[in-house]
């Protein structure tokens, strides 16, 4: 499946919401990832920290996110 930059970043702002208290609870509130190693980060962090379904998305997240043209990744910054 393909996704557009602005798409995955959207995905992974949603999931740095919804792990914020639970495994992202150093983050402040309002902060999103902007660069590619804070997003590869927070999708580590979610993966190693968070419950099994947080587990599955941020791993799925990642292939998304390193199987994007080398110049999209950094076209959203």
């Amino acid at each position: 499946m393909q996704m557009a930059p602005g798409d995955l970043k959207r995905e992974i702002d949603e999931l740095t919401d919804e792990y914020r208290r639970r495994c992202l609870w150093f983050l402040r509130e309002g902060y999103y990832p902007a660069t590619e190693a804070e997003q590869l980060r927070v999708l580590d962090s979610v993966a190693r920290y968070g419950d099994a379904a947080g587990f599955r998305r941020a791993k799925a997240l990642r292939v998304l996110w390193l199987s994007l043209p080398t110049s999209a990744a950094s076209s959203g910054s």
